[in-house]
Protein backbone atom coordinates (compact mmCIF):
# COMPACT_ATOMS: atom_id res chain seq x y z
CA UNK A 1 0.00 0.00 0.00
CA UNK A 2 1.57 3.57 -1.28
CA UNK A 3 0.90 6.91 0.37
CA UNK A 4 -1.58 7.74 -1.82
CA UNK A 5 -3.75 4.95 -1.31
CA UNK A 6 -3.66 5.85 2.60
CA UNK A 7 -4.80 8.46 2.11
CA UNK A 8 -7.95 8.04 -0.05
CA UNK A 9 -8.46 4.92 2.98
CA UNK A 10 -8.51 7.84 5.52
CA UNK A 11 -10.33 10.20 3.35
CA UNK A 12 -13.15 7.35 2.79
CA UNK A 13 -13.19 6.59 6.82
CA UNK A 14 -13.59 10.26 7.62
CA UNK A 15 -16.50 10.70 5.23
CA UNK A 16 -18.55 7.27 5.77
CA UNK A 17 -18.20 6.66 9.33
CA UNK A 18 -20.52 9.08 9.70
CA UNK A 19 -22.28 9.56 7.56
CA UNK A 20 -25.33 5.91 7.21
CA UNK A 21 -23.79 4.25 4.32
CA UNK A 22 -20.96 2.32 6.29
CA UNK A 23 -17.13 3.31 6.35
CA UNK A 24 -16.33 -0.80 6.18
CA UNK A 25 -18.64 -1.40 3.22
CA UNK A 26 -16.68 1.49 1.62
CA UNK A 27 -13.36 0.45 2.86
CA UNK A 28 -13.71 -3.24 1.28
CA UNK A 29 -14.71 -1.76 -1.83
CA UNK A 30 -11.83 0.31 -2.07
CA UNK A 31 -9.15 -2.24 -1.15
CA UNK A 32 -11.30 -4.43 -3.42
CA UNK A 33 -10.37 -2.23 -6.86
CA UNK A 34 -6.83 -1.43 -5.31
CA UNK A 35 -6.14 -5.24 -5.31
CA UNK A 36 -5.00 -4.05 -1.40
CA UNK A 37 -5.10 -6.89 1.08
CA UNK A 38 -5.09 -4.40 3.97
CA UNK A 39 -5.14 -6.44 7.79
CA UNK A 40 -7.87 -5.30 10.13
CA UNK A 41 -5.71 -3.34 12.26
CA UNK A 42 -5.09 -0.37 9.60
CA UNK A 43 -9.03 -0.35 9.73
CA UNK A 44 -9.31 -0.21 13.68
CA UNK A 45 -6.69 2.24 14.06
CA UNK A 46 -8.89 4.92 11.70
CA UNK A 47 -11.81 3.84 13.62
CA UNK A 48 -9.28 5.38 16.10
CA UNK A 49 -8.97 8.60 14.20
CA UNK A 50 -13.23 8.98 14.54
CA UNK A 51 -13.44 7.93 18.15
CA UNK A 52 -10.87 11.01 18.47
CA UNK A 53 -13.43 13.21 16.60
CA UNK A 54 -16.18 12.12 18.84
CA UNK A 55 -13.93 12.89 21.90
CA UNK A 56 -13.79 16.13 20.57
CA UNK A 57 -16.79 17.03 18.86
CA UNK A 58 -19.16 15.76 21.77
CA UNK A 59 -16.91 16.79 24.12
CA UNK A 60 -19.40 18.94 26.43
CA UNK A 61 -21.97 16.07 26.63
CA UNK A 62 -19.14 13.55 27.30
CA UNK A 63 -17.59 15.65 30.25
CA UNK A 64 -21.41 16.23 31.67
CA UNK A 65 -21.97 12.09 31.39
CA UNK A 66 -18.78 11.48 33.47
CA UNK A 67 -19.68 14.27 35.36
CA UNK A 68 -23.15 12.66 36.29
CA UNK A 69 -21.84 9.35 36.90
CA UNK A 70 -19.05 10.70 39.26
CA UNK A 71 -21.79 11.87 41.08
CA UNK A 72 -24.40 9.13 40.20
CA UNK A 73 -27.07 11.40 38.82
CA UNK A 74 -28.73 9.40 36.27
CA UNK A 75 -31.68 11.64 36.10
CA UNK A 76 -29.42 14.64 34.44
CA UNK A 77 -30.15 15.31 30.31
CA UNK A 78 -26.88 13.47 30.12
CA UNK A 79 -26.95 11.53 32.76
CA UNK A 80 -29.68 9.45 31.82
CA UNK A 81 -27.62 8.22 28.89
CA UNK A 82 -25.10 6.29 31.29
CA UNK A 83 -26.80 2.87 31.78
CA UNK A 84 -28.52 2.63 28.26
CA UNK A 85 -24.41 3.12 27.00
CA UNK A 86 -23.35 0.50 29.46
CA UNK A 87 -26.44 -1.63 28.41
CA UNK A 88 -26.36 -1.26 24.75
CA UNK A 89 -22.61 -2.27 25.02
CA UNK A 90 -23.63 -5.62 26.11
CA UNK A 91 -24.59 -7.36 23.03
CA UNK A 92 -22.41 -5.29 20.91
CA UNK A 93 -19.51 -7.53 22.68
CA UNK A 94 -21.17 -10.34 22.85
CA UNK A 95 -21.66 -10.32 19.11
CA UNK A 96 -18.13 -8.87 18.57
CA UNK A 97 -16.29 -11.39 20.67
CA UNK A 98 -18.43 -14.65 19.44
CA UNK A 99 -18.91 -13.86 15.64
CA UNK A 100 -17.03 -10.78 14.74
CA UNK A 101 -14.22 -12.37 12.66
CA UNK A 102 -16.61 -14.62 11.00
CA UNK A 103 -18.88 -11.97 9.78
CA UNK A 104 -16.31 -9.78 9.12
CA UNK A 105 -15.16 -12.48 6.62
CA UNK A 106 -17.86 -13.93 5.18
CA UNK A 107 -19.45 -11.41 3.82
CA UNK A 108 -16.48 -9.77 2.43
CA UNK A 109 -17.55 -10.73 -1.22
CA UNK A 110 -18.80 -8.02 -3.50
CA UNK A 111 -22.17 -9.78 -3.42
CA UNK A 112 -22.60 -9.89 -0.19
CA UNK A 113 -21.03 -6.57 0.10
CA UNK A 114 -24.30 -5.30 -2.48
CA UNK A 115 -26.76 -7.30 -0.12
CA UNK A 116 -25.67 -5.57 3.12
CA UNK A 117 -25.71 -2.40 1.50
CA UNK A 118 -29.24 -2.91 0.09
CA UNK A 119 -30.14 -3.98 3.71
CA UNK A 120 -28.83 -1.00 4.71
CA UNK A 121 -31.23 1.27 2.82
CA UNK A 122 -34.14 -0.90 3.74
CA UNK A 123 -33.43 0.51 8.02
CA UNK A 124 -32.79 3.58 6.44
CA UNK A 125 -35.85 4.23 4.67
CA UNK A 126 -38.37 2.32 7.42
CA UNK A 127 -36.72 5.46 9.85
CA UNK A 128 -38.91 7.41 7.83
CA UNK A 129 -41.86 6.20 10.09
CA UNK A 130 -40.38 6.48 13.20
CA UNK A 131 -42.88 9.01 15.69
CA UNK A 132 -40.25 10.93 17.85
CA UNK A 133 -41.38 10.87 21.37
CA UNK A 134 -38.67 9.65 23.94
CA UNK A 135 -36.12 12.08 25.31
CA UNK A 136 -34.24 9.33 26.50
CA UNK A 137 -33.37 5.43 25.87
CA UNK A 138 -35.32 2.92 27.10
CA UNK A 139 -33.48 -0.32 28.24
CA UNK A 140 -35.17 -2.59 25.44
CA UNK A 141 -34.42 -0.12 23.09
CA UNK A 142 -30.65 0.19 24.57
CA UNK A 143 -30.41 -3.51 23.55
CA UNK A 144 -31.93 -3.45 20.33
CA UNK A 145 -29.86 -0.51 19.34
CA UNK A 146 -26.17 -2.35 20.81
CA UNK A 147 -27.44 -5.63 18.80
CA UNK A 148 -27.83 -3.65 15.74
CA UNK A 149 -24.34 -2.02 16.44
CA UNK A 150 -22.80 -5.67 17.12
CA UNK A 151 -24.34 -7.01 13.76
CA UNK A 152 -23.13 -3.89 11.80
CA UNK A 153 -19.95 -5.37 11.93
CA UNK A 154 -20.78 -7.29 8.62
CA UNK A 155 -19.17 -4.89 6.32
CA UNK A 156 -21.52 -2.43 4.13
CA UNK A 157 -23.88 -2.83 7.06
CA UNK A 158 -23.71 0.82 8.69
CA UNK A 159 -23.60 1.53 12.04
CA UNK A 160 -24.61 5.32 12.41
CA UNK A 161 -27.09 4.23 10.47
CA UNK A 162 -28.88 1.06 12.15
CA UNK A 163 -28.44 2.16 15.40
CA UNK A 164 -29.99 6.13 14.84
CA UNK A 165 -32.73 4.70 12.13
CA UNK A 166 -33.58 1.93 15.05
CA UNK A 167 -33.45 4.36 17.53
CA UNK A 168 -35.80 6.67 15.64
CA UNK A 169 -37.95 4.30 14.76
CA UNK A 170 -38.34 3.13 18.67
CA UNK A 171 -39.44 6.60 18.68
CA UNK A 172 -36.20 8.36 20.30
CA UNK A 173 -35.71 11.95 19.66
CA UNK A 174 -33.05 12.99 17.07
CA UNK A 175 -31.06 14.55 19.39
CA UNK A 176 -30.79 11.92 21.78
CA UNK A 177 -30.55 9.29 18.83
CA UNK A 178 -27.45 11.18 17.49
CA UNK A 179 -25.92 11.63 20.41
CA UNK A 180 -26.36 8.32 22.00
CA UNK A 181 -24.90 6.77 19.01
CA UNK A 182 -21.57 8.00 18.39
CA UNK A 183 -21.35 7.62 22.28
CA UNK A 184 -22.33 4.16 22.27
CA UNK A 185 -19.37 3.73 19.82
CA UNK A 186 -16.83 4.74 22.07
CA UNK A 187 -16.19 1.84 24.23
CA UNK A 188 -17.17 -0.61 21.04
CA UNK A 189 -13.84 1.02 19.07
CA UNK A 190 -12.01 0.87 22.42
CA UNK A 191 -12.57 -2.89 22.63
CA UNK A 192 -11.88 -3.55 18.85
CA UNK A 193 -8.96 -1.66 19.17
CA UNK A 194 -7.61 -3.83 22.62
CA UNK A 195 -8.77 -7.28 20.52
CA UNK A 196 -7.23 -6.78 17.18
CA UNK A 197 -3.97 -5.09 18.81
CA UNK A 198 -3.88 -8.33 20.48
CA UNK A 199 -4.56 -10.98 17.67
CA UNK A 200 -2.40 -8.72 15.06
CA UNK A 201 0.26 -7.35 17.04
CA UNK A 202 3.00 -7.52 13.91
CA UNK A 203 0.43 -6.57 11.05
CA UNK A 204 1.58 -3.49 9.61
CA UNK A 205 5.30 -4.74 9.72
CA UNK A 206 3.91 -7.94 7.65
CA UNK A 207 1.82 -6.26 5.42
CA UNK A 208 4.31 -3.60 4.87
CA UNK A 209 2.53 -0.43 5.80
CA UNK A 210 4.53 2.32 7.39
CA UNK A 211 4.00 4.36 10.33
CA UNK A 212 3.70 7.34 8.27
CA UNK A 213 1.44 5.59 6.09
CA UNK A 214 -0.95 4.89 8.67
CA UNK A 215 -0.36 8.40 10.26
CA UNK A 216 -1.42 10.27 7.15
CA UNK A 217 -4.04 8.27 7.26
CA UNK A 218 -5.57 8.94 10.16
CA UNK A 219 -5.35 12.73 9.90
CA UNK A 220 -7.01 12.71 6.51
CA UNK A 221 -9.75 10.89 8.87
CA UNK A 222 -9.96 13.31 11.33
CA UNK A 223 -9.93 16.77 8.92
CA UNK A 224 -12.83 15.24 7.34
CA UNK A 225 -14.84 13.86 9.77
CA UNK A 226 -16.06 17.02 11.62
CA UNK A 227 -17.49 18.66 8.12
CA UNK A 228 -19.26 14.61 7.80
CA UNK A 229 -20.66 15.32 11.16
CA UNK A 230 -22.44 18.37 10.38
CA UNK A 231 -23.67 17.19 7.31
CA UNK A 232 -25.08 14.31 9.02
CA UNK A 233 -26.78 16.66 11.96
CA UNK A 234 -28.53 18.87 9.24
CA UNK A 235 -29.78 16.05 7.63
CA UNK A 236 -31.48 14.39 10.99
CA UNK A 237 -32.48 18.09 11.84
CA UNK A 238 -34.19 18.47 8.18
CA UNK A 239 -35.79 14.78 8.99
CA UNK A 240 -33.98 14.18 5.99
CA UNK A 241 -31.69 10.85 6.98
CA UNK A 242 -33.68 8.93 5.55
CA UNK A 243 -32.76 10.10 2.07
CA UNK A 244 -29.37 8.40 2.59
CA UNK A 245 -31.22 4.94 1.43
CA UNK A 246 -30.97 6.31 -1.95
CA UNK A 247 -27.01 5.90 -2.51
CA UNK A 248 -26.84 2.74 -0.62
CA UNK A 249 -29.85 1.69 -2.47
CA UNK A 250 -27.79 2.48 -5.44
CA UNK A 251 -24.61 1.41 -4.46
CA UNK A 252 -26.08 -1.98 -3.48
CA UNK A 253 -27.76 -2.73 -6.35
CA UNK A 254 -24.77 -2.11 -8.99
CA UNK A 255 -22.72 -4.43 -6.26
CA UNK A 256 -24.64 -7.35 -6.93
CA UNK A 257 -24.82 -6.62 -10.64
CA UNK A 258 -21.22 -6.45 -10.91
CA UNK A 259 -20.93 -9.37 -8.88
CA UNK A 260 -23.23 -11.59 -11.21
CA UNK A 261 -21.01 -10.71 -13.83
CA UNK A 262 -18.26 -11.58 -12.41
CA UNK A 263 -16.31 -9.18 -10.93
Amino acid sequence: MDLLQSVVLGFIQGVTEWLPISSTGHLRLAEHFFNLTVPSLFDVTLHVGTLLVILIYFRGTIKNVLYALWRRNFQSEDGKLIVPIIVGSIPTAVIAVLFGNQLDAYFNSLLFLGVGFIVSAVVLFASKFGVEHKGSVSMPAALLIGTMQGISIIPSISRSGFTIAVALLVGVKKEVAYKYSFLLSVPAVIGALGLTLYQEQNAFSLAGISGFDVAAALLVTVAVSFLALRVLWKTLAAKKFYLFFIYCLIIGLALVVLSLLGY
